[in-house]
């Protein structure tokens, strides 16, 4: 058996190595890659492309189908919106939804809600109002509008999000249908790295697939149009050069000479010429890049970063939420895990009603269940958003999970990537929206 060539730029995890192999020689692929933003997904990791002859991938291309980036330039000059930005960044975060779940409170029509109606895989169009609901919402995590000033001295928007609703129910089904049951049912819980779910691409079931997700991707592109239109109409300005792109997606091209399906897992496609948009953090300059004519774009299957890629989990940066025990006394901030309280009690023999606390500054009084935190994060978000305003940044929404030291450094992960790729501008955020902690949970991974 001729081993599969895997190539792999940056200091990536193990682990991360080892899923995409597994990935790899479970479908018989021709080639595969890890970019240098890269580390651990579900199955197949983020920032890692895989290419196969005869099979397609639902877990390989993920939950949000047709996820990625969209950077328009105005001509707008930075100094034209200084002035009025905390007014233009308070519109952006009314006017536009944030968050998982959340509904467009400015419906639109679209072309694409029609394509869902008459959808092809029939129970896509089960989907309709829920993604008419949700088209041009923006959702939680590293999904984000921004503003940016060019080096060109420009106002930039750029946003990143994807299919929403509408795109992970529709994976979700095929994880279902793959393992047996219905579109309509919850997908099996799989671990982390649980083999890749193939389906033969010359199978019904695989067909079905590239259909629905064609049309997942069509309304991920259409959500991104959508929102930067209203960014636009914001600003009070029109786009007057754009660049937009899938990184969660499956194409098929040529590798090596030979016809494959080549899956895209938080990857920017970079052919030579190809044009993309990366972001970076909510603090840090994020960049337009192109593909180069150089060999070495071949051997990562003509793929580049995303993003800067995590070095901590949610958790680890934000801390953890949860049931605690805390404390009614005014002032009082003493709280443990409802477990330890819960078990404290019953060891005593108390029952539900009998007042009882484990706070030692109120002896006699009592303590109530609530939701908060009941681990600590490693960052200190005050200091975060102290440093954002010193930078002339204006935030809006966001947690400690998205904070830039959460994640590699832009540069050096694109000095790793190699010469694929050349930088044509780089974007220093001035403005920021992201979902509110409120709308999402950033301490759970």
């Amino acid at each position: 058996m001729t081993e599969i060539p895997i190539t792999v730029r940056g200091d990536i995890e193990a682990r991360a190595v080892a899923q995409l192999r597994r990935c790899a020689e479970a479908g018989d692929a021709v080639a595969a890659a890890l970019c240098a933003d890269a580390h651990v997904g579900y199955s197949q990791p983020i920032g890692g492309v895989v290419a196969y002859p005869e099979h397609i991938s639902p877990s390989g291309v993920g939950y949000d189908i047709g996820c990625g980036n969209k950077a328009v330039r105005t001509p707008l000059r930075v100094e034209d919106v200084r002035g009025e930005l905390p007014r233009i960044m308070d519109e952006i975060f009314d006017r536009i939804s944030f968050g998982m779940g959340r509904k467009n409170d400015e419906p639109v029509d679209h072309p694409v809600l029609d394509a869902i109606f008459r959808a092809d895989f029939h129970p896509q169009r089960k989907l309709f109002q829920s993604a008419r609901n949700q088209l041009g919402t923006v959702g939680a995590g590293n999904h984000y509008v921004d503003l940016f000033a060019g080096d060109d001295g420009q106002v930039w928007v750029g946003v990143h999000f994807g299919s929403r609703g509408f795109g992970h129910k529709t994976a979700s089904g095929f994880l279902s249908l793959a393992a047996g049951g219905r579109f309509d049912e919850r997908s099996p819980d799989g671990e982390m790295d649980s083999p890749p779910v193939l389906l033969e691409v010359a199978s019904g079931l695989g067909q079905s697939y590239i259909a629905a997700m064609t049309l997942a991707g069509d309304y991920a592109y259409a959500g991104r149009d959508v929102v930067v239109d209203r960014v636009l109409e914001i600003l009070g300005t029109a786009s007057e050069y754009e660049v937009h792109n899938h990184h969660n997606y499956a194409w098929r091209e040529s590798v090596g000479g030979v016809d494959a399906w080549v899956i895209r897992k938080g990857c920017t496609p970079a052919f030579p010429g190809q044009e993309g948009f990366v972001g970076a953090t909510m603090g840090e300059d994020s960049v337009i890049l192109r593909g180069t004519d150089d060999p070495d774009g071949a051997a990562l299957l003509h793929s580049t970063v995303h993003g800067a890629g995590r070095v901590m989990s949610r958790t680890q940066a934000a801390g953890r939420l949860g049931k605690r025990a805390e404390c009614t006394e005014r002032d009082c901030d003493t709280w443990v895990t409802w477990g330890a309280y819960r078990h404290e009690r019953e060891r005593r023999g108390l029952g539900e009603r009998e007042p009882f606390t484990l706070c030692a500054r109120h002896p006699e009084g009592r303590m109530t269940k609530r939701r908060g935190r009941i681990k600590e994060g490693r960052i200190d978000f005050v200091t975060v958003q102290e440093a954002l305003v010193s930078a002339g940044v204006e935030l809006r929404g966001g947690a400690a999970d998205e904070a830039p030291a959460a994640y590699k450094r832009l540069d050096e992960v694109l000095a790793a990537q190699g010469p694929s790729v050349e930088v044509l501008h780089r974007l220093t955020p001035i403005g920021v929206a992201m979902a509110a902690p409120d709308t999402y949970d950033p301490f759970k991974d």
